[in-house]
């Protein structure tokens, strides 16, 4: 019984050898499935990447890193190249292996007619398949699946409110509230509530904030004689001169500032009622039927890598003078503008969330209440 006891234990310990351990196992699998497709990659030879041109910045270190991939991109506002995505797939032409941006044209547009692949599938790297490096300890989808459109930006935003420096004095404001001051009436420029963008962003914190909702609204559109606009750079342009003391929504102010005109935001924490947490450009997705489909895999991973959001936040800093706080936490932040960065304990609303993406109330709420003011 003892030999066969020893022969017994002496067979399962080389049985034992020869399985490798479930942690090295793991690693070779993951190690041959990115070579797979890595070399698939450099085969395909090309990316075509859709979205905003900071992007064509961003991926600089990748192509230095995978020149045998032609990157190519197609870039302009999400509203611009979103509607081109649908319009090149609607003629059977299926061109875009990524697209990078903002989120409300990329819901909109592509979610909700399901065009879009799902993310994890392509998520092969460890960095990049561990919640743990990402901010509150997970991944960050603003679709109701869960998996279609990635967020890998969260920068603090305060509400996207301007002021002239020469006409404004910044102390007296501690809450939006302030702005609505009958003495300010007749002295703000807005942007058009159905101008994509931003705007879109900065009405959802409004709206869903207890402390200013659809009242404030109905008081900036209907109360403050505000003036419509549908373009940012004649906005700032007003802003800058002093035709106006306040810009509400209007982007180009950091650029507008960082070349000597009199113009500032009031960043987030300016006003009592606090901030919100949004991706300004910062998400991915995946168009169905790529033409590059390795190519893509290899793009989503390195960009939601830690070089990836590194290059991220240091191109949009070296871009306008400001800098977006990528979701990553495992990643310096001294490039990201202070007020940008998001604080230790600190709860902000997160705006890119599924159950906040219809618009379609807040946008109606806004336009009607305009519309009725200019017929008063």
């Amino acid at each position: 019984m003892k030999k066969k006891s020893l022969s017994a234990a002496l067979l399962l310990g080389s049985f034992l050898l020869l399985v490798p351990a479930p942690n090295s196992l793991a690693q070779s699998n993951w190690r041959n499935e990115w070579e797979r497709v890595v070399k698939a990659a450099k085969e395909e030879g090309r990316l075509n990447i859709y979205g905003v041109p900071t992007f064509e910045e961003v991926f600089k270190p990748f192509q230095k890193e995978y020149p045998e991939i032609k990157v190519s991109f197609v870039v302009g506002r999400g509203a611009e190249i979103a509607p081109r995505v649908v319009q090149e797939r609607r003629a059977g032409k299926y061109l875009a292996d990524i697209y990078v941006g903002g989120i409300q044209s990329v819901y909109q547009l592509f979610y909700r007619n399901k065009i879009l692949d799902p993310i994890p599938p392509a998520l092969i790297l460890p960095e990049t398949l561990d919640e743990s490096k990402w901010w509150s300890g997970k991944h960050h989808y603003v679709d109701h699946d869960n998996k279609y459109i990635f967020v890998f930006e969260g920068s603090v935003q305060g509400g996207g409110i301007s002021y002239n420096k020469n006409l404004v004095d910044p102390k007296e404001f501690k809450s939006f509230w302030d702005i609505l001051n009958p003495k300010w009436k007749g002295k703000a420029v807005i942007l058009h509530p159905r101008t994509p963008g931003m705007i879109s962003q900065s009405l959802t914190f409004i709206y869903h904030n207890p402390k200013l909702g659809a009242e404030y609204i109905r008081k900036l559109y209907a109360e403050m004689d505000v003036t419509v606009s549908r373009d940012d750079f004649q906005m700032v342009d007003w802003l800058a001169s002093g035709k106006f003391a306040f810009n509400f929504f209007g982007r180009g102010v950091g650029t507008a500032e960082s070349k000597g005109l009199p113009v500032h935001e009031f960043y987030a924490g300016s006003f009592k009622e606090g901030a919100f947490v949004n991706p300004l450009n910062g998400s991915v997705s995946l168009p169905g039927q790529a033409p590059h489909p390795n190519a893509a895999k290899v793009a989503v991973n390195w960009l939601l890598s830690r070089a990836g959001q590194m290059a991220f936040q240091k191109a949009t800093n070296d871009r306008d003078g400001t800098g977006a706080d990528s979701m990553r936490e495992d990643i310096p932040k001294d490039d990201v503008f202070a007020p940008q960065r998001r604080a230790p304990g600190v709860e902000y609303l997160i705006t890119a969330r599924p159950e906040l993406m219809e618009m379609k109330p807040i946008i109606d709420l806004a336009e009607k209440t305009l519309n009725d003011a200019k017929k008063k």
